[in-house]
């Protein structure tokens, strides 16, 4: 280890955040709900213009109605919300039929997402230094010592706890000793939006009329070499392509793709050119599946991309700042001195799990999307048909999304609802009409009284420094009553008409588990 210069400045902290990716953004803002002022160390010195990925969907959209902020993200979306259909290992999740699709998208690219968490961040008073790269860390029982080189030269930080957001190459994740084991599969992906010139006509199928070549089907087309994806709507200016090709080549995920680089993959994938007009969006990825073996050591703790990597698209921004909101309201009950013993390891012992189950349905894209000989070919044929029915499309759904989650809650046989995420109730309370979602904006817990029933409220009152109660009434209630975490999972619920002692020895046992002592 290097010997620290003691003319240089140390700075003391509570928390640092390591990367301003979405989930280092996230868990800036969310910490600062939570009273707690964090630091956040990003060692590039201007936010990056290159969109990784193109949307945000899944259950994360919920939590950010959670927060208010799902009207002013939606607003910010350019192109037009995208019908509910998605491409999952070579076949589609197509839930255009349903009124209520279980998982959505918002056509958000990154850099638009990461200016906007920038901002809210900002106004919310979360210092964020660009061009400070984090160059060792180290830890003791009671500090994190982080030593950063900055545009003024080096200096050392001491934080209570540091989380590596720091993406799929994580030093935090080196420096805390986390293995990272998984698997890394050998195909590269390249993905654009395009505009076409007008040699090539959109039919009204959505299938392609490329001259010289001819028909280019919408949807994917496999060749020996590869696969080519097609997704356009007739009359639109903007079509999508991908590619998946089998390479051994090592790419930089910061080098840029080129228009040049996508004709070439095209050209050796379908044996043709197909003509573009220009390149709106170019990006390309290579896919690995890895978990870290735990999302915390000590004072450092993982979110995101460096806590896991899943071998398909769509769901990596869903998870990572799920992780940050996880994380966000228990650190700050650590730093507050409010956190019962073991809150801080329900971070790993959570999103370890919902990693879990990320990483099972993207590695069934891979066997899904990777076969290229006739039997591959009747496994999609036989999953599309599966697809057809409104239960099993449903239930895909809701795994992709994440929003199938039902964290283990403590106690003997808890209510069915304890452990998933909160229902967006109607709430009919004396000052108007609300929401539970309009309840956690301030990403306060919530005891949620939906019977009148006080004895319910007297126990709350012992927490009120940190439990907000409110009581109201709801068309069709699933329960007398909830206790809402601010991550929007609910910790505990009470039957329909419960008798009140065992209900209320329940409600003090999860009050004092999750919350601390009264």
């Amino acid at each position: 280890m290097k010997h620290h210069d003691p003319a240089q400045t140390v700075q003391n902290t509570d928390v640092i955040v390591v990367g301003a990716g979405p989930t280092g953004l996230m868990l800036a803002a969310e910490l600062r709900l939570a009273g707690v002022r964090p630091l956040v160390l990003e060692r590039k010195p201007q936010r990056r213009d290159t969109p990784k990925a193109g949307g945000l969907g899944g259950q994360i959209l919920e939590l950010l109605r959670y927060r208010g902020l799902l009207e002013p993200f939606a607003a910010a979306c350019t192109d037009p919300i995208p019908a509910p259909r998605f491409p999952f290992g070579g076949v589609h999740l197509d839930f255009t039929k349903l009124a209520d699709p279980p998982l959505h998208a918002l056509p958000l690219p990154q850099p638009r997402l990461e200016r906007l968490l920038d901002e809210r961040a900002g106004e919310l008073g979360v210092e964020i230094r660009r061009g400070h790269e984090v160059i060792e860390i180290s830890q003791d029982d009671a500090t994190v010592t982080v030593d950063v080189r900055g545009p003024d030269g080096p200096y050392r930080m001491i934080a209570r706890y540091v989380v590596g957001c720091d993406g799929a190459r994580s030093r935090v994740r080196d420096w805390a000793g986390i293995g990272f084991p998984g698997t890394v599969y050998p195909e590269v992906n390249r993905l654009a939006q395009v505009t076409l010139p007008e040699a090539v006509t959109v039919l009204g199928n959505g299938d392609l009329d490329v001259p010289g070549f001819g028909t280019v089907r919408a949807g994917f087309t496999r060749t020996d070499r590869g696969l080519l994806g097609v997704g356009s709507s007739p009359g639109a200016q903007v079509v999508s392509l991908y590619t998946i090709e089998d390479e051994s080549t090592e790419y930089d995920d910061d080098v840029p793709m080129t228009l040049s680089e996508l004709q070439h993959s095209i050209h050796r994938v379908l044996g043709a050119d197909l003509p573009v007009a220009e390149a709106i969006r170019l990006s390309r990825f290579t896919f690995k599946a890895r978990q870290a073996e735990r999302y915390r050591h000590g004072r450092i703790l993982l979110a995101g991309d460096a806590a896991h990597l899943f071998p398909a698209t769509g769901v990596a921004l869903n998870a990572g700042m799920l992780d940050a909101v996880n994380l966000a309201w228990k650190l700050a009950a650590d730093l507050h001195g409010t956190a019962p013993a073991g809150l801080l390891d329900t971070y790993h012992d959570e999103r370890h799990l919902a990693g879990a189950r990320t990483m099972l349905h993207t590695r069934a894209q891979v066997a899904l999307r990777r076969g290229h000989d006739a039997a591959a070919e009747a496994l999609r044929e036989v999953f599309s048909e599966l697809l057809t029915d409104e239960q099993p499309l449903r239930r895909m759904g809701a795994l992709v999304a994440g929003s199938d989650i039902r964290y283990p809650m403590p106690g003997t046989d808890p209510h069915p609802l304890a452990g998933a995420f909160a229902p967006n109730l109607t709430l009919h309370t004396e000052q108007g009409v609300t929401s539970v979602a309009e309840l956690l904006h301030t990403a306060r817990p919530v005891l949620l009284d939906l019977t009148d029933r006080p004895e319910f409220r007297e126990i709350a009152r012992e927490w009120r420094d940190r439990v907000d109660v409110h009581i109201a009434k709801t068309d069709e209630r699933p329960a007398d009553a909830l206790l809402i975490r601010p991550d929007g999972h609910i910790a505990w619920a009470t039957a329909i008409d419960e008798p009140t002692d065992a209900a209320a020895a329940a409600l003090r046992e999860a009050l004092s588990h999750w919350f601390g002592a009264p």
